[in-house]
């Protein structure tokens, strides 16, 4: 079976909008006012460069077929059928202090409600230096039980809620949630799209620890009408006890997109309703937002994990890519899509686990 499965219409169709709709704008070389204030711009060098990549891809692939491009196996649900892909990277994770981080919580006065950092120092100067010791306070002691059931309770779900109801969003005391949950209760998500909102996602990337490796499960859209059943397989990952959600922008991106592609099929979204989310971009904006110019995955990669990709693809230009295979059937410009969005799986498990260590590690 070769790697033409959609209907020559649908790839015509979306060929059309690709055209019309391009959501990114190529500027000349160097040109840092341009490129520096949106995510949706590609120099002139990137631009070209991709596209000189997607013309070898055709040749070279114009006469494979899927399977002998793809190691993967089709999975059928009660949604329909999609292909799985599956690598594994061994990782390390840190060893979390919880000690530390316990004695962090119960230090912070200002969890509480009416206290803050002047009102902080002064209870310290009068012997109030822990939750428990204003446990005692006549004032706050009625404000204070709550936080320490939360404490001890260790939901991570309700400490990021209590925790951000005080601090920003990207405080240490929510990275150091995610030292309750074992590194196997960790889903690391991203996904690629057809585009903005309302578009097809056609690839999304699972990363799960095992045996002291990260598992990544990719569910890959031979044509759209996979996309139901890819949804159903990634919600699963997310289903269980314990899950913890870890992205790079997630919370304004990959999420709500999923959601979306959901709400269109009619599907539920229980299964992320409760699930503790950790957005790495928040706590790496917090930690480098000074120090590099750029915070984008592949920016912090280079710059902290020393990671530097071969072939890349400009995460701008894979619905172009993507819309070539479906046009023409030939299933090469999918071959960069895969490797984007694994090395995406790797570089966020990395950088996850490089802030974690560095917060709260043994």
């Amino acid at each position: 079976m070769f790697a033409t499965h959609a209907p020559a219409r649908i790839g015509s169709l979306w060929h059309q909008r690709m055209q019309t709709l391009k959501e990114y704008e190529v500027v000349r070389d160097g040109n840092i006012f341009g490129a520096g204030f949106s995510n949706s711009v590609l120099f002139s060098s990137e631009y070209e460069q991709a596209r000189q990549q997607l013309e070898h891809l055709i040749a070279s692939y114009h006469d494979r077929s899927f399977e002998t491009v793809f190691s993967g196996k089709e999975i059928s649900n009660e949604c329909g059928t999609c292909y799985s892909l599956t690598t594994s990277q061994h990782l390390h994770p840190p060893t979390f202090n919880l000690t530390h981080y316990r004695n962090t919580i119960i230090r912070d006065l200002t969890l509480v409600r009416g206290v803050g950092l002047a009102t902080e120092k002064r209870l310290r100067a009068r012997g109030y230096q822990t939750l428990y010791d204003l446990a005692r306070h006549p004032k706050y002691r009625s404000h204070v039980q709550p936080v320490i059931d939360c404490m001890c309770r260790e939901d991570s779900y309700d400490i990021i809620d209590l925790v951000g109801k005080r601090h920003a969003k990207s405080h240490p005391l929510v990275l150091g949630a995610a030292g309750l949950h074992e590194p196997e209760d960790y889903v690391f998500l991203d996904i690629e799209t057809m585009g903005l909102f309302s578009r097809p996602i056609i690839l999304f990337g699972i990363g799960v620890m095992e045996n002291g490796a990260l598992n990544v499960h990719q569910y890959l859209l031979r044509d759209i009408a996979e996309e139901q059943a890819s949804l159903y397989e990634t919600i699963l990952h997310l289903s269980g006890e314990r899950k913890a959600l870890v992205t790079f922008n997630g919370k304004a991106f990959d999420l709500p997109y999923i959601n979306d592609r959901l709400g269109y099929y009619g599907m539920s979204t229980a299964a992320c309703t409760r699930t503790p989310h950790f957005d790495v971009l928040h706590f790496s904006r917090r930690r480098w937002r000074d120090q590099f110019p750029s915070l984008r995955l592949t920016a912090l990669e280079r710059e902290i994990l020393h990671i530097h990709r071969n072939d890349d693809i400009p995460g701008q230009m894979v619905p172009e890519f993507y819309e070539t295979y479906l046009r023409t059937g030939n299933c090469g410009p999918l071959v960069p899509i895969v490797e984007h969005n694994r090395q995406d799986i790797i570089s966020l498990a990395l950088l996850f686990f490089h802030l974690m260590g560095g917060s709260y590690g043994c």
